[in-house]
């Protein structure tokens, strides 16, 4: 069985076999493009996400990831949601109960969350492209007054709330939070877009840690994802 699809909480699951499973696994947490449904999910609908999800198989990781209630932006549903998978997963499969986790764009902004409710159980976490700052993502988006509505439009689904409240949430935040990485990050920026890489205060914050070292590399790079990937996971193997 290449993978197995399933609901759970009215939101579709995947998860990935290898052949040759090592009792690693990893929660795959997506952008805002991310979807899983009954059939399919965006890294396997994707070509380069699929080189990727098929070099982590091949490196014997059991991999799982979530709809997670499509654009949730951070939501606390979407950080609850991802914690039931996790045991969900670690009593239905033969994995070793500290997993690793790779979150894209938005989707780092649950994986940061987990970092603190799920002290013990999470081995090492890659960021790739994260928006760690909702902040600072939103004040960026004001520039564009299309996205920025259809932004808003997604935060105050996800979050349940109306846009004023959103907005007085989201412009209230600290932009020095106290971030406590428990267990060893990486962070990788794929160069492209014109976009600008310095990203909030929190993020420079964060950069300047002793243990964090971002990583850059050229769009036509990116094949080699899936073995920066493994590197770094495997490095982290060592104590069970």
């Amino acid at each position: 069985m290449e993978n197995r699809n399933f609901q759970m909480d009215a939101q579709w699951n995947i998860i990935h076999y290898p052949e040759k499973p090592t009792g690693f696994g990893i929660l795959i947490i997506g952008d805002e493009r991310h979807f899983v449904d009954e059939s399919k999910c965006f890294w396997t609908q994707n070509e380069g996400k699929l080189a990727i999800v098929n070099e982590l198989k091949d490196a014997g990781y059991t991999i799982f990831s979530s709809n997670l209630y499509g654009r949730n932006w951070g939501s606390e549903s979407a950080v609850e949601h991802a914690q039931r998978l996790y045991h969900h997963v670690i009593r239905s499969e033969i994995l070793n109960h500290k997993i690793h986790i790779l979150a894209e764009g938005m989707g780092a902004l649950v994986a940061v969350r987990l970092l603190e409710k799920m002290k013990g159980s999470i081995r090492s976490m890659i960021l790739l492209n994260p928006i760690l700052s909702l902040k600072y993502h939103l004040e960026q988006e004001k520039e564009h007054k299309f996205f920025y509505k259809k932004l808003m439009r997604e935060l105050t689904n996800a979050h349940n709330m109306e846009q004023a409240q959103m907005e007085s949430t989201v412009f209230s935040m600290e932009d020095i939070v106290h971030l406590e990485f428990n267990c060893p990050v990486k962070i990788i920026h794929v160069l492209a877009g014109g976009k600008s890489y310095t990203q909030s205060k929190l993020y420079q914050q964060i950069i300047k840690s002793p243990v964090i070292n971002p990583t850059y590399i050229l769009p036509e790079k990116k094949p080699q994802l899936g073995k920066i990937f493994i590197k770094f996971l495997t490095s982290h193997e060592t104590v069970l």
